[in-house]
């Protein structure tokens, strides 16, 4: 869809390894009208978090341009953690120089879009990027240092996801991640994915999962080449 090779409406045919690595086991018709829709404010409402929505938005609108655009050509990945500041500043030594320390809290704000702009730049470099309630940047390149013991995450997320999902599981604040890998956007909040956001173009459309049901162990044993053995032995 982001290169237009497919429109959002269209219906795709996934033939795919879904339950044995050895078998094409799969099949599933994605209409993807079902699953793409566009990010309004009623999804962020939803959230059912302290931080204001005019802070969120503005915090999720400025990883989803990260995302879709990058950085001089490059793809970049980074992480906004916002509210509850305090607490989050406690589970987040920094990692070095502090690009934002000294300016003023004006200078700061991520509502200016020349601080916006700034934050772009700062987004390039390792850490997490803290926020206050306000849409004030408290801080740059943090290391997040919360307990991942109780998290349960998909495969194929890395590492700024767990501490995305440790920090919101330790503390009261939203976290934002932006994938450097394909500019996916997810919004986490108590140890848990509660958005993902496809950058498509000048628009950001929430990728919602499809639920489907495994073949019984008689059906794929049927399937199975003869001589074939499973990985689940």
């Amino acid at each position: 869809v982001a290169d237009d090779l497919l429109s959002p409406g269209a219906s795709v045919v996934a033939v795919y390894s879904g339950f044995d690595a050895e078998l094409v086991d799969s099949v599933s018709v994605i209409h993807l009208s079902e699953h793409l829709e566009r990010l309004t404010a009623r999804e962020l409402r939803q959230l059912e978090t302290r931080v204001p929505l005019d802070t969120l938005r503005v915090v999720v609108d400025l990883a989803v341009e990260i995302g879709r655009e990058g950085r001089e050509g490059q793809s970049v990945g980074t992480m906004f953690v916002v509210g509850d500041t305090r607490k989050v500043m406690a589970y987040s030594p920094p990692a070095g120089f502090d690009p934002v320390r000294g300016y003023s809290r004006r200078e700061r704000n991520l509502t200016d879009p020349r601080v916006r702009e700034g934050i772009k730049e700062i987004a390039q470099l390792d850490g997490a990027i803290i926020v206050s309630a306000d849409g004030t940047v408290e801080a740059a390149c943090r290391i997040l240092d919360a307990p991942a013991t109780t998290i349960t995450l998909s495969k194929g997320l890395g590492a700024r996801h767990w501490a995305a999902a440790a920090i919101t599981r330790a503390t009261k604040a939203v976290a934002v991640t932006v994938s450097e890998s394909n500019g996916t956007v997810r919004i986490f909040q108590n140890g848990e994915v509660m958005l993902r956001i496809e950058p498509i173009h000048r628009r950001a459309m929430i990728w919602r999962g499809f639920e489907f049901e495994p073949p019984s162990a008689e059906s794929r044993s049927r399937g199975k080449p003869e001589g074939a053995k499973s990985t689940k032995e």
